[in-house]
């Protein structure tokens, strides 16, 4: 029904970061509560909000909206997802079984060009979750890395999941607009503090064999753009 770990994918994203009063964070499911917690930045967290466009070319081809937060396990920083919506049930049903990633359906319209891009999404009976209206603007020259460690709760543990990748980097304007009353309600009334477009990205989302070799081996394994 869904692909198996990893997932070669690739896209578009265009990504916010807002900084959040600690009380006003979704608080984390409670195994990972325990082991993990939210940075401060003077009593404020570190949350991301991003639309990304699965194309094809990767193992599927999808929308999302998704808000995660920045989070501390012992020294490590992590990222962990508090809410997401995808319109492709084995994304679903995939990113829940093998990463613990709370996905739901949603219904999406993303639309634009090089210029501007008109994301809004809704649960599948019609209630609205939030819309953005991006203005993309400089372009980065080069291509960047990708890379982080996702952080989820899975079967009563704390999953812990590779992120890799490549991409380029735009400078963007977002205005959000989440519902007051929806599930992105801690971003409503908030402007980000950075905004940016990671264009014709390739992301390797899980582990891959390399990654289960003993460590020893694994020092030598360097991820190139395919």
């Amino acid at each position: 029904m869904y692909p198996p770990e990893p997932w070669h994918l690739r896209g578009q994203m265009y990504l916010s970061v807002f900084l959040v009063p600690m009380r006003a964070v979704p608080p984390l499911p409670e195994v990972l509560g325990a082991a993990a917690r939210p940075l401060s930045f003077g009593g404020r967290a570190a949350v991301g909000a991003a639309w990304v466009d699965y194309q094809p070319g990767g193992v599927l081809h999808y929308r999302e909206l998704l808000t995660a937060v920045l989070v501390r396990e012992r020294a490590r920083p992590r990222v962990s997802i508090t809410g997401i919506w995808v319109d492709s049930v084995a994304s679903r049903e995939g990113g829940r079984r093998l990463w613990g990633i709370p996905k739901e359906l949603a219904e999406f319209t993303l639309d634009g060009d090089d210029d501007l891009v008109d994301a809004t999404a809704a649960t599948p009976d019609g209630a609205p979750i939030g819309s953005t209206l991006i203005r993309l603007r400089r372009r980065l020259p080069g291509r960047f890395p990708l890379g982080l460690q996702v952080a989820q709760e899975l079967g009563g543990q704390v999953k812990r999941t590779p992120v890799r990748g490549r991409g380029g980097l735009r400078t963007t304007h977002a205005v959000w607009r989440p519902d007051p009353a929806g599930p992105l309600a801690h971003l409503a009334g908030r402007r980000p503090v950075l905004n940016l477009a990671v264009t014709d990205f390739w992301l390797v989302f899980g582990r891959t064999a390399a990654d289960r070799r003993p460590a020893s081996r694994d020092a030598s394994h360097t991820p190139t753009d395919p």
